[in-house]
């Protein structure tokens, strides 16, 4: 069932989204060489406690931290470590946090310049994707016009979307229903119409090669079959009447 919230559940997932975006412009902040993954989820684990907040993905079906940090061709839930960062690495960090009884979880992809062209623009694509598939929140459209936005403007720019991960509804519970695919099933103008109220993770999940990933012996890590590179954006989009909301940005 989708849950549509209402404007005082919505100024709850607001203020779970500034926590957000305020811990993910402090890890980005942080993003250097010689920084390792465990530093950056220790800064974000402070962030967190000291906002009263709750890390949402702690705990969560066993997962073991606050941040998921996938480096390169790891496409999403790389568990933070002593690795540490090197010039040409991309890392995208996934956070989401708990506050007075709604989650928000947001996304970015950083790279540690310098990057190839190819990779410069798989960033910027996949961010342009997702800046054009919140576009689609509106009461009058459809949950494929999301999905579908996302999958036609990467794959026109001639890179891959993943498959074995979606978007999701979003508010009491971190992940609800609906799925966001980022690809067209259901495709554009069909599945759930959009309704005033409803909060979704918008994430696209974008690479260089092949969209076929696998799974690390952590369990957790997602990489791509063929080692190209992975981007992954992320924001909480509610649907009003004026139109998308970002609940997770700045």
């Amino acid at each position: 069932m989708i849950v549509c919230k209402s404007a005082v559940e919505l100024e709850k997932m607001r203020a779970a989204g500034r926590v957000v975006a305020k811990v993910l412009e402090t890890v980005v902040a942080r993003v250097a060489p010689g920084v390792t993954t465990l530093e950056l989820e220790e800064v974000a684990e402070r962030q967190i406690a000291a906002a009263g907040a709750e890390a949402a993905f702690k705990g969560y079906h066993g997962y073991p931290c606050v941040l998921c940090t996938s480096v390169n061709d790891e496409v999403v839930h790389g568990i933070p470590s002593e690795r540490k960062l090197e010039r040409g690495d991309i890392v995208s960090i996934d956070v989401g946090v708990k506050l007075d009884g709604f989650f928000a979880d947001a996304a970015t992809t950083v790279a540690l310049e310098p990057v190839s062209p190819e990779v410069a623009r798989l960033l910027r694509v996949t961010r342009q994707a997702l800046d054009r598939a919140m576009g689609q929140a509106r009461p009058d459209r459809y949950l494929g016009d999301i999905s579908a936005a996302v999958q036609e403007y990467v794959e026109a720019a001639g890179f891959s979307v993943v498959r074995e991960f979606v978007g999701h509804g979003i508010g009491a519970a971190l992940h609800e229903e609906p799925p966001v695919p980022n690809y067209a099933t259901p495709t554009k103008g069909r599945g759930p119409k959009l309704e005033v109220g409803m909060v979704l993770a918008i994430e696209p999940m974008v690479t260089n090669g092949s969209p076929a990933v696998k799974i690390r012996p952590d369990r957790w890590t997602a990489v791509t079959a063929d080692g190209s590179y992975a981007a992954h954006f992320e924001h909480c989009v509610a649907v009003t009447p004026n139109g998308p909301w970002i609940l997770t940005e700045p």
